[in-house]
């Protein structure tokens, strides 16, 4: 697992140890990269459900303004802090050891631009209660984009954002969602 391109392009990163943090295939990773490649620049990213820190400190990398980083986890919280530390992104993260409601509910004034939602693969309630939270509080900003992973074959969804690919990488369905104009 590495830092694919950007500032911090080669960097290998190092992951939490178990079952219970499953990072993101380099593959997958690259997939959903490219759909949003031309999007990150000055963005304000949310890892939610961070593990490694991984899709968080790759936007880093690619020119995004700030990012923060949630994991319920002490270790996974540890380790993204040793990876950012590492890749040298470190002044530019915000790490934290939180269950993602809990997160939520304490940041409900906080606004994001760019999304990344990876729980460890369930049915995808995490995911559908994270986006309808942050919704119904303003938390994504027009023109922001939610990437969602997952195991679940059916897209994604929620009023107010547009669909704007679902595909399947190996195990991973990934969906991504738009918040605004439908024709950009």
């Amino acid at each position: 697992m590495r830092i694919i391109t950007g500032s911090a392009r080669g960097t290998k990163l190092a992951a939490p140890e178990g079952e219970t943090t499953r990072p993101t295939a380099d593959m997958t990773k690259e997939a959903v990269f490219s759909m949003i490649q031309f999007e990150i620049e000055g963005r304000r990213c949310l890892d939610l459900f961070a593990g490694s820190g991984q899709m968080g400190l790759e936007a880093l990398s690619r020119g995004a303004e700030k990012a923060t980083f949630v994991d319920s986890s002490a270790e996974a919280v540890m380790i993204i802090k040793q990876n950012a530390i590492k890749t040298h992104l470190y002044q530019k993260c915000v790490v934290l050891n939180y269950d993602y409601k809990k997160y939520l509910s304490a940041a409900k004034d906080e606004r994001f631009d760019l999304v990344f939602l990876d729980p460890p693969y369930d049915d995808g309630d995490e995911i559908d209660e994270a986006i309808s939270f942050m919704m119904e509080n303003g938390m994504i900003e027009n023109g922001g984009y939610v990437v969602c992973e997952s195991g679940r074959k059916e897209p994604f969804s929620h009023e107010g954002l547009t669909q704007r690919k679902h595909s399947r990488y190996g195990k991973a369905y990934i969906t991504l969602l738009y918040k605004g104009d439908a024709e950009k």
